[in-house]
């Protein structure tokens, strides 16, 4: 499978490469919705999953683990440069330095488990999706979306909630956690018509639909693309 990416791929690369860096960026904020509080990352992150299922019922989970790394060595390398601009002092006549601060200057606790949480949860999605397609033989994409998103949505959370968030009493978490997986499952189903259009148009214009039969589901064997 060495041939070469295709422009729609490397598209859907970029893409799920900006959500993962958007959404950590836009989790500074806390919003409220419907009553529920909720990081700002909803929105956009569970764009990452979608993008991710697209990508691993087309071209497979060898793809997809290559792109999973590729989107978390970017996001660790604005991490880093975001820390390098908050340590540099800033300039005596600019009052921004403290809104700044606060975007970029995220705790290495926070970083650490948004970074875990995002290899593990994303890996697991594609991984399920692509052993269900086989042994599906392809068919019900649909379910075999929704069920790998939640596979992999719930271990996200399962990791970064009691590590960004630790020291919150039990029950609390276990609210936030079901109120966060909750959102993004319903988030998914209600843009599962254009995800399953978007996958129908991809396999016919790239002429491709993998089976990933036989393959090794290291996530660490990126030399198998």
């Amino acid at each position: 499978m060495k041939d070469k990416f295709s422009i729609t791929f490397l598209l859907m690369a970029v893409l799920f490469t900006v959500c993962l860096i958007s959404s950590n960026l836009f989790a500074t904020k806390v919003i409220s919705l419907w009553g529920i509080n909720l990081p700002g990352a909803v929105i956009i992150f569970p764009v990452s999953y979608i993008i991710n299922d697209c990508i691993s019922e087309v071209w497979g989970y060898r793809r997809a683990r290559l792109v999973i790394w590729m989107a978390f060595a970017m996001n660790l390398l604005v991490v880093v440069l975001g820390q390098l601009l908050v340590w540099l002092p800033a300039a005596s006549f600019w009052d921004g330095a403290p809104h700044f601060d606060y975007m970029f200057n995220m705790a290495p606790r926070v970083v650490g488990a948004s970074l875990l949480a995002f290899l593990a949860g994303s890996h697991l999605n594609s991984m399920v999706l692509s052993k269900m397609k086989v042994a599906d033989g392809g068919r019900r994409f649909g379910i075999r979306a929704i069920l790998s998103s939640v596979a992999g949505e719930l271990l996200d959370s399962l990791i970064f909630m009691p590590i960004a968030f630790w020291g919150t009493p039990v029950k609390v978490l276990a609210g936030m956690m079901l109120a966060q997986v909750s959102f993004k499952v319903c988030y998914e189903l209600i843009i599962l018509p254009v995800t399953s259009a978007v996958v129908r148009k991809v396999k016919a214009s790239e002429q491709v639909d993998t089976f990933d039969n036989n393959i090794s589901y290291n996530p660490f064997k990126l030399s198998d693309i």
